[in-house]
């Protein structure tokens, strides 16, 4: 097992400079990997929120002014800061949420290509000129940043999560007040160098990793004009109680559901699901939560998910060569894992694979790549979100009832779908209740130029994050009339 290295004293980022903050208590942030302790932060007050968010409100004004060819180059400066320091933030990030580090630096890329994008997307983030039913009118539109966001981001991707709301706020002229989790917060503070190395004046960008109520209070703020969030739904639902009229970016909980129709390519459709319930340990929100698959094909699916699941996925140490699957972040997740287990169990299941903790590591968290087969819809392997390295299987009749399946949870994030007819992915995308389809692929895979977010009528929220979408969902569409007379 590799040992942590010695464990880091780090600051709070408030109003562009680290900061002990006004509070006496401090935080340790614990490895899910080795049980040591990573480093530590002072935990921010209400004060230093209070300060936080007035800074935001001053700073932000001369920064729209700055225009957007100039905070476009700043943020390409972020993305190359990040470039630069890769390897040092892709092992601390490893340290504290315990991924494998090949998915961190994966992750650490990628938020650097978030910057360099953003950039590109609010130049061109172009408005209209409007006919006018008076010919002595002109009318225009243009976008204009909404003010202050309260961001509140989760642990599964720390830094990532962090520049996909960042880097589209600072383009667009935004200022941010940031709550990431206290026990994955250690990068986002790091990365913080990244963005004073770029230039970014003091005030728009704050970090305060509170616990408890912290992230209640900054939703409530007066002084925070809209809210970021992505997390579960049981918490969105709590932030939306509180926000009222404020803006907000709302990316909930999944249970993704993967259909294999009975023309699938089975082999790929079963690489492709095992792929998507083993990344980041299955916490992933459109992770592979229910295979839903044709009776037709179900045996044959079955042997094809454990043949390369068995020669695949590598449980172990984060940091070791060739490992896949690190432990879970946090007990939380390890528990709600048992209690699916313990109910798939109760309920007779065929438990084929896993299917507990293993005792061979340091910590209690490394879970077992696990698959269960012959689930039913309302198991709670069926209807809840697992977070964790799980691949349930339910069997369905025909299309029909894989779509209906499919359809029947409460969740409805992302979706994806197996099958070599065009009609049938068709079909699929269109009526499938989530916001995206992918098909003959990963029910996890992303693109950081996709708009990905929830579906109407379902628990996962609103708004997107990615490409161009998110430049306008954090501004404003303004109308300009000009009478000629």
């Amino acid at each position: 097992m590799t040992a942590v290295s010695a464990p880091t004293s780090a600051q709070l980022f408030i109003a562009g400079e680290y900061s002990d903050g006004s509070g006496q208590e401090r935080y340790d942030v614990t490895s899910p990997s080795t049980g040591e302790i990573v480093g530590s932060f002072p935990l921010p007050t209400e004060a230093d929120m209070d300060r936080a968010v007035a800074k935001a409100h001053e700073a932000k004004g001369a920064w729209q002014k700055l225009g957007v060819f100039k905070r476009a180059e700043i943020c390409h400066k972020i993305g190359n800061a990040l470039e630069a320091r890769i390897d040092e933030l892709a092992a601390l990030q490893t340290r504290e949420q315990g991924k494998p580090l090949a998915e961190s630096v994966a992750d650490i890329t990628e938020a650097a290509q978030l910057f360099h994008l953003h950039a590109e997307d609010a130049i061109r983030l172009n408005g209209e000129t409007i006919q006018s039913t008076e010919t002595d009118k002109r009318m225009f539109t243009f976008r204009a940043a909404v003010g202050v966001w309260g961001i509140i981001t989760p642990w599964n991707f720390p830094l990532l999560m962090f520049a996909e709301f960042i880097a589209p706020g600072l383009a667009t002229g935004n200022a941010h007040v940031v709550k990431p989790p206290a026990n994955t917060a250690l990068t986002v503070l790091a990365a913080m160098e990244c963005l004073i190395e770029a230039g970014v004046p003091e005030g728009l960008v704050s970090i305060l990793p509170g616990e408890g109520d912290f992230g209640a209070k900054l939703v409530s703020h007066e002084g925070i004009d809209a809210i970021g969030f992505i997390g579960s739904s049981a918490t969105a639902a709590k932030i939306q109680a509180t926000a009222g009229f404020k803006r907000s970016i709302m990316e909930a909980s999944g249970n993704g559901p993967v259909v294999v129709l009975a023309d699938a390519d089975l082999k790929r459709a079963a690489k492709k699901a095992v792929d998507g319930a083993f990344f980041c340990a299955g916490q992933v929100c459109c992770a592979t939560e229910r295979v839903i698959v044709h009776k037709d094909v179900h045996e044959a699916f079955v042997k094809e998910v454990l043949e390369y699941a068995k020669a695949t996925v590598k449980l172990g140490d984060p940091f070791a060569e060739g490992t896949n699957l690190g432990p879970l972040n946090n007990e939380l997740v390890a528990v709600k894992m048992d209690t699916h287990i313990a109910d798939a169990r109760e309920r007779g299941f065929d438990i084929l694979m896993g299917g507990q903790r293993s005792p061979d590591f340091p910590t209690n968290l490394y879970y077992e790549f696990t698959v269960v087969d012959n689930v039913t819809e309302d198991s709670l392997l069926g209807r809840e979100e697992s977070f964790g390295p799980i691949l349930p299987i339910i069997v369905g009749e025909d299309d029909d009832d894989l779509l209906r399946i499919a359809n029947a949870d409460a969740l409805g994030l992302q979706g994806a779908v197996f099958t070599q007819n065009m009609a049938s992915a068709f079909r699929f995308i269109e009526e499938m209740e989530v916001g995206q389809v992918v098909v003959n692929d990963s029910n996890g895979w992303w693109d950081i130029n996709m708009p990905f977010g929830g579906a109407g009528g379902k628990g996962t929220g609103w708004g997107r994050i990615g490409g161009v979408h998110t430049l306008l969902d954090m501004t404003d569409l303004r109308t300009g009339v000009i009478h000629l007379g």
